[in-house]
């Protein structure tokens, strides 16, 4: 159908072409002047009309609609249990013994040896010279002097005060109280004591004995070693067989008892009293009083005095001596001794150690629970879509000439060059429809219902308890 309806469409445009570029445009965009021909088209054609329709279809929505969904689920609890391992271990002891070693001692010898040196003595000489020299004495004169100077005396003088004071006198009287003290009296009763009077008794034991070899009768009637229990051993175990008696036993406790008595006890109460003193006071003046004194003055002059001594000087010379001296010289020679000492060694040994470990198994439970699940559901709804068909037209346009010298210039008759009649103009609309027709969209095919998808959750790994 549209192969046909385009091949129709590509025939119209063929036989009209000229007619509609010369009616359309008139040759206003490249044209001097109208043809007589083309200013209206001269037969009747057939052209193409779209038609749009509008229709309703049914679509199916697909919903998700939450649902509840109760199960169970095994879950695996821990569980311990308690058990006794004995394992060794290792115990590390100290132990000692001896070690031999040697040791270099230093000995130490002193010799003496001869050494000549020598030495400087100084010789003193003494002697005398005379020297003359100044000396200043001072000389003292002593003379006398008035002075004045005023002075402040002390004048001490004597009153009395009476002064009170209150005093607090103790005053002890005699109470008598009572007093409440707790004795611990002795009570003896009897009480059952069951005492074991029992006894060890030695009971043997049996055990099997170790196996040993032996000679037997194997295939082919050959000699064969095999291991064969061997005689049991017999042991004794001492037991103890208990045995309970009852006997009385008397027994002393201690029983509080307040003894209440009498007790006179002093009490010291204190009463005051005012006592009356006087007191002498002593109250000091200053008087005023002028002094004159003799002072005696010392004055000093000096006298220059020359005088002769004789000094005695000193003289060193140096005298060389040798001398023989003994220089101790001590020399070491090394001994070698040999010493014992005692020096640690870990010794390690196994011992038996039993301890209990607590083993972890899984037990299986059912647990119920519930879960949401999402359910698919198709859900009808109309919709609207429009549909286009083109539907073939004929049309005849009315025949007008054209004036002469309306074609020479451009326009026709009524001053427009090629304008068509109404129907003329009808026919142009239908030529717009020649323009490309776009391609119809796919008709919608009737949609299969589809099974209804079910979801369900993944359930929860029982090792992730």
């Amino acid at each position: 159908m549209r192969k046909l309806l385009a091949a129709l469409a590509c025939c119209a445009v063929a036989a009209t072409g000229e007619t509609v570029l010369a009616s359309g445009y008139c040759g206003a965009a490249s044209y001097n002047c109208c043809p007589t021909q083309a200013c209206q088209p001269v037969s009747c054609y057939t052209t193409c009309k779209v038609e749009r329709e509008t229709c309703r279809k049914t679509v199916w929505d697909t919903v998700m609609e939450p649902e509840e969904i109760k199960g169970t689920r095994t879950v695996y609890e821990t569980v311990y249990d308690e058990r006794e391992v004995t394992v060794q271990k290792t115990v590390r002891e100290t132990a000692w013994k001896e070690q031999e070693y040697q040791v270099c001692k230093p000995v130490w010898e002193t010799s003496e040896r001869e050494e000549t040196y020598k030495v400087c003595k100084p010789v003193w000489e003494t002697s005398e010279k005379e020297e003359c020299y100044t000396v200043r004495k001072p000389v003292w004169e002593t003379s006398e002097k008035e002075c004045v100077r005023t002075e402040w005396k002390q004048v001490w003088e004597t009153s009395e005060r009476e002064c009170r004071r209150t005093v607090c006198r103790p005053v002890e009287d005699i109470v008598e109280r009572e007093i409440c003290t707790t004795v611990m009296r002795p009570v003896t009763t009897q009480k059952t004591v069951c005492q074991d009077m029992g006894q060890w008794v030695c009971k043997p034991v049996c055990k099997p004995g170790l196996p040993m070899p032996q000679l037997t009768a194997g295939p082919c009637c050959l000699p064969a070693l095999c291991w064969a229990p061997g005689p049991p051993v017999m042991s004794y175990r001492r037991e103890w067989c208990p045995n309970i008696v009852q006997r009385q036993v008397e027994c002393t406790t201690y029983v509080p008892e307040v003894v209440r008595k009498t007790v006179q006890q002093k009490v010291c109460r204190y009463e005051s009293e005012v006592i009356v003193e006087k007191i002498p006071v002593r109250t000091c003046r200053w008087v005023k009083e002028e002094v004159v004194e003799k002072v005696p003055v010392r004055t000093c002059r000096i006298v220059t005095e020359t005088c002769t001594r004789k000094v005695p000087v000193r003289t060193c010379r140096m005298i060389e001596e040798v001398c023989t001296r003994k220089v101790p010289v001590r020399t070491c020679r090394m001994v070698t001794e040999t010493c014992t000492r005692k020096v640690p060694v870990c010794v390690e040994r196994q011992v038996p150690c039993t301890y209990t470990e607590r083993v972890a198994r899984c037990v299986p439970k059912e647990v119920p629970y519930c879960y949401t699940r999402m359910v698919c559901r198709r859900v009808p709804r109309e919709v609207e879509y429009e549909v286009c068909r083109i539907v073939p037209t004929t049309v005849c346009p009315t025949m007008g000439g054209c004036a002469t010298g309306s074609c020479g210039t451009g326009t026709g008759a009524s001053g427009t060059c090629g304008v068509p009649s109404p129907e003329v103009g009808a026919a142009d609309d239908t030529h717009g429809a020649l323009k490309p027709v776009p391609e119809l969209p796919p008709m919608p095919k009737e949609e299969t219902k589809e099974a209804v998808p079910t979801t369900e959750p993944k359930l929860p790994d029982s090792s992730s308890t």
